[in-house]
Formats: structure tokens, C-alpha cells, sequence
């Protein structure tokens, strides 16, 4: 007789992976509010998935940071935390500079037509509309930005911040008349690098970062 314990069962994987990319979505993209609670048996109906994946997408959300469990309601959308939220951004700020001063300095040709290219992405995914495709093309281009300066490690840490990052990232995207602001200060990075000015390219970088600083801290404070 066969042992099939550890078999993997590929379906419930894919339909898990699934709910969690949609729930991940829908809470970036505000279909769920800031506190707002998760109830398991609307969610099962909406997502079309059992019980059971809820409650492990909803455990994973609970470890990204995306969900909180309040005592006595159960789960909620988590409420991003001020201090919390500056850490993360103090983070970005130097990790990004480094990034974009080493780039201005050692990549080569290829590597700048790959930012080039990753920058053309994120323009056209703002003239979409579409929040969602603006932070996957924000994440491709640095991502692009990291493996072009070989800052390995530094990108491991930024990953492994994406989710919070995103959400806060949802948050600016959102916000009034921040998209030309983010187009003009992400062509300056990539025009600082292409001149090979890694001051002004780190300098560039930081300036992105503390804008959608300041957009999410005022965001958090009025809410």
C-alpha cells in the first residue's frame, strides 16, 4: 500500500496562492478599508474558496502585516503604524540611494536600457490608472534598479519589506496629484544615472522616497 502523506495536493496550493494574490490586491487597493473586519463566511462567498483557505489566507495576511486580529471581532485590515511606517521609509531612503548611486557609477549599457525599459513599464502602468499594475511596475523597476547595482542583500531586505511597502505604496498612488510628481522625480533617477551622477542619483532617489514619505505620513495622521 502506498504512503501518500506527504503528497502535495497542487490544486489546493494553486486555489490558496490564488485567494491570497486577490486578497492581497483587494486590501491594497482599498476594496477592504483600514480596520475594516474580515468575516470568513462572506469572504468564502466572494472569493469562491472553503472556509479552510480563508482562515490560511487570512493567517498569512496576519504575518505580512496586512491584517491585525482584534480581540473580541477577530480579523481586520491592519491600520498601518506611524513609526512603523518611518522605519520604512528611513530604510527605502538609504537602500534606494545606494542602490541608484552604485547603478550612476558601474552599470553598464544593458543594464541602463533594462532600467530604461522597467521605466517605460511604470509610465505606461501610470497612464493606465490601474494601482495595481503601477505597484507590480514599480516593483519590476526596482528590482531592475537593485540587480543592476549587484546589491543583493539589500534587495532581500527590501523584498522581504514588499508588502508592507505596497500597502503603503497603494496609499500614495491613491492620493491627489501625486502621479506627475512621481513621473518627474523617477525620470530624475534614471537621467541622474544615465549621465553617470551618482550624487545627484542618490540624491534623486531619496527625494522620491521622502515625497511618498511625507504623502503617507499626512495620509495616516488625518486618518
Amino acid at each position: 500500500m502506498s504512503d501518500d502523506t506527504l503528497r502535495i495536493d497542487r490544486s489546493a496550493k494553486t486555489l490558496r496562492t490564488l485567494a491570497l494574490e486577490r486578497m492581497r490586491e483587494a486590501i491594497m487597493g482599498f476594496h477592504f478599508q483600514p480596520g475594516e473586519r474580515l468575516v470568513e463566511r462572506p469572504l468564502c462567498d466572494q472569493l469562491g474558496v472553503s472556509r479552510s483557505v480563508v482562515r490560511e489566507v487570512l493567517r498569512q495576511l496576519e504575518a505580512e502585516g496586512l491584517v491585525q486580529m482584534i480581540p473580541g471581532h477577530g480579523p481586520a485590515v491592519a491600520r498601518p503604524d506611524l513609526g512603523r511606517t518611518d522605519e520604512i521609509y528611513e530604510l527605502r531612503a538609504l537602500l534606494e540611494g545606494i542602490a541608484a548611486r552604485t547603478c550612476a557609477l558601474s552599470a553598464t549599457d544593458a543594464q541602463i536600457a533594462a532600467l530604461d525599459a522597467a521605466l517605460k513599464n511604470l509610465l505606461d502602468a501610470w497612464a493606465s490608472g490601474a494601482p495595481v499594475e503601477v505597484m507590480r511596475a514599480t516593483t519590476k523597476f526596482y528590482e531592475t534598479l537593485f540587480e543592476a547595482a549587484d546589491k543583493r542583500i539589500a534587495w532581500e531586505i527590501v523584498t522581504g519589506l514588499n508588502v508592507r511597502i505596497n500597502q503603503l505604496r497603494s496609499m500614495t498612488i491613491a492620493s491627489q496629484n501625486r502621479r506627475e510628481p512621481a513621473i518627474a522625480e523617477m525620470t530624475e533617477i534614471m537621467d541622474a544615472i544615465r549621465s553617470r551622477k551618482p550624487d545627484q542619483a542618490e540624491a534623486a532617489a531619496r527625494r522620491h522616497v521622502e515625497s511618498a514619505w511625507q504623502i503617507a505620513r499626512d495620509t495616516l495622521r488625518l486618518g
